[in-house]
């Protein structure tokens, strides 16, 4: 009687052709996930400055002067909470312009009437975060 010997399991080369699918399949898939992510970050500071700047001109109609700070603009109700820049991931990176324009007759006070992200980076469409 012969004893067979039967071993089971992938050969080197099986596991190197396994390996570099694999390498090649996230080479392709890293790519488009960070164009993925960057542009759902820009589409959240898009939105939080439309509302926030949205919430500066509703503050100063109202109120007839223009906040003095982001944090008037949430203890007046206007805004729950500051937001986080999407960009920097700090709440305190949003900067706040100052204007001595006034946009109403009533309007007794200036302050600030807008806000930008203080990212240094280029958006994906060439432009500084900084001037959106």
């Amino acid at each position: 009687m012969q004893a067979r010997s039967s071993q089971s399991g992938f050969t080197l080369i099986e596991l190197i052709v396994v390996m570099s699918i694999i390498s090649i399949l996230i080479l392709l898939a890293v790519p488009s996930y960070t164009a993925a992510v960057r542009h759902a970050q820009e589409s959240v500071l898009r939105e939080d400055l439309h509302i926030m700047r949205a919430a500066i001109d509703a503050y100063t109609m109202d109120k007839q002067k223009a906040p003095q700070s982001l944090d008037d603009l949430v203890q007046s109700g206007y805004l729950r909470a500051i937001p986080v820049d999407p960009i920097t991931h700090q709440k305190d990176s949003w900067v706040a312009d100052r204007s001595d324009a006034m946009f109403s007759i009533d309007q007794t006070d200036s302050g600030i009437d807008t806000v930008h992200s203080g990212a240094e980076e280029q958006g994906s469409d060439g432009q500084p975060y900084s001037s959106w």
